[in-house]
Parts: structure tokens; sequence; C-alpha cells
């Protein structure tokens, strides 16, 4: 697997899958989910609703600057809010 670190439930068939099949099938859902977590694609999916300064802020670049200040999104009444 590239990466331990990451903790998947992966349910299957025992007499259909070898463990090499099993290990390839693991790698292949990491790279998926490591893809779907970029902070380019949690920008597209997201927007910024700032109620203490009546924002809403869409666009991606300004959502990933907010994520690079943490600060900002502690804040009371500052919402990440899913696009979906």
């Amino acid at each position: 697997m590239n990466n331990p670190n990451r903790d998947l439930l992966v349910i299957f068939n025992q007499e259909l899958m070898t463990p090499k099949a099993l290990e390839q099938e693991v790698s292949l859902l990491h790279q998926i989910l490591q893809d779907a977590e970029s902070v380019d694609n949690i920008a597209y999916a997201h927007e910024i609703l700032d109620l203490n300064r009546f924002r809403h802020i869409t666009a991606h670049h300004k959502v990933k600057h907010f994520f690079r200040m943490r600060h900002q999104l502690e804040k009371p009444f500052v919402f990440l809010n899913n696009k979906n």
C-alpha cells in the first residue's frame, strides 16, 4: 500500500480475491481518495459563509486562502458550507 496510515474498511469475498488483488484494490482506493481529498478539489466543492462580515466566498482561490488562514475559520459564525 502507498500510505499505511490510512484506515480503510474493505469488505470482500475471500474466495474471489487473492491477497495481491486485495492489495491492488486498496492501493487504487487510496489513490482515488487522495485525489478527492486534495485542497483544490475541496476548495471547488465548498464555500465560506462569514456572517460577521456578511460575506459569501465561492471563488476557489479565496476558499484555499481561508484554509491556509486557519484562525479565520475558528471565529464564531464563520461556516464552511458544502455546495452539494
